[in-house]
């Protein structure tokens, strides 16, 4: 069974489950019986891994609004590590 979301003009949106295959275009509205026709919604996501759902949230917003840089990241103090020369007349010369 598959939940379809239908619109109607005067009360909004309603649910119906039918079978996966079987749903119609228009629907009645439960409330006023006016007809109601089928609208697109995102699939039920709330099962999915919730690392999966924030990367399906991020890639669909970096879609129309992208991230924009301002500044370089910053860096943390970075420990070089010292390394001796090969031959002595490579430690006459100077160190940056």
């Amino acid at each position: 069974m598959a939940i379809y979301e239908y619109r109607c003009q005067n009360d909004g949106v309603f649910e119906l489950m039918r079978p996966i295959g079987a749903q119609p275009q228009s629907s009645p509205c439960p409330v006023c019986r006016g007809e109601a026709r089928r609208v697109f919604s995102k699939p039920m996501l709330s099962l999915a891994p919730r690392h999966l759902v924030a990367a399906i949230d991020h890639a669909e917003k970096s879609r129309t609004d992208p991230e924009v840089v301002t500044s370089l990241p910053p860096n943390g103090a970075r420990r070089r590590t010292p390394v001796l020369p090969l031959t002595p007349t490579l430690r006459r010369l100077p160190r940056p």
